[in-house]
């Protein structure tokens, strides 16, 4: 799969120290050791989403493909002690607040259709697009909102789209696997304040 040509390049240790200081402590304190680097959770995305559309993880999948249209959907697709892996289905308006992933590394890879990413940059939120064979990681104290693509961000000519963004589908990865996560809300003076933090192994923040 290939890297987003629309991502916005950022040193993770610039992006780190650029965030509000209770953000940068509680992710270094929290962290775990793993071996485990970005790189190597954007090949286990890329193997998992290779393998979702080998028919490897058919089992997994929905009845009679019948994908749901409420609210997002997951599947663990691999799990022990080093990472989680998982498959993603996204429903249009369904966003996961801005969240970080506390003390694990994070990666995706899209399958299908076509995702949003709000990422706080220290400043503000920047969207990026990424579709399908797109790739992002996601370093300590990475602050972000995802969502399936709306319809009015996607010229599909030029995202290379050209079949329907239903269903959406992304595989991502955390190490060491996912236990907590924070969230967090933009302030109206242009900084960035937590407004919860809850433990959970979910992928992307709730479900529902």
């Amino acid at each position: 799969m290939r890297s987003s040509v629309l991502s916005l390049p950022v040193d993770s240790r610039a992006a780190a120290s650029s965030l509000l200081p209770e953000v940068t402590e509680r992710a270094t304190a929290s962290a775990l050791p793993t071996r485990l680097r970005p790189a190597d959770l954007l090949r286990l995305t890329d193997e998992g989403a290779q393998d979702v559309l080998e028919g490897r993880y058919d089992h997994l999948l929905p009845d009679d493909g019948l994908w749901p249209t409420e609210n997002r959907w997951a599947a663990r697709l691999v799990a022990d002690d080093e990472v989680d892996v998982w498959l993603i289905s996204w429903v249009e308006g369904k966003y996961t607040e801005l969240h970080d992933h506390a003390g694990s590394l994070g990666a995706l890879t899209v399958l299908s259709g076509a995702l949003a990413e709000y990422r706080w940059n220290g400043r503000d939120l920047r969207r990026r697009l990424l579709t399908a064979g797109d790739q992002a990681s996601f370093p300590l104290g990475w602050v972000h909102d995802v969502v399936r693509a709306p319809a009015q961000f996607i010229d599909r000519a030029d995202a290379g789209i050209t079949g329907p963004l239903n269903p959406t589908l992304s595989v991502h990865a955390y190490s060491p696997p996912l236990t907590a996560m924070s969230y967090y809300e933009v302030t109206g003076h242009g900084t960035l304040r937590r407004t919860r933090s809850v433990l959970t192994d979910q992928p992307e923040g709730e479900l529902e």
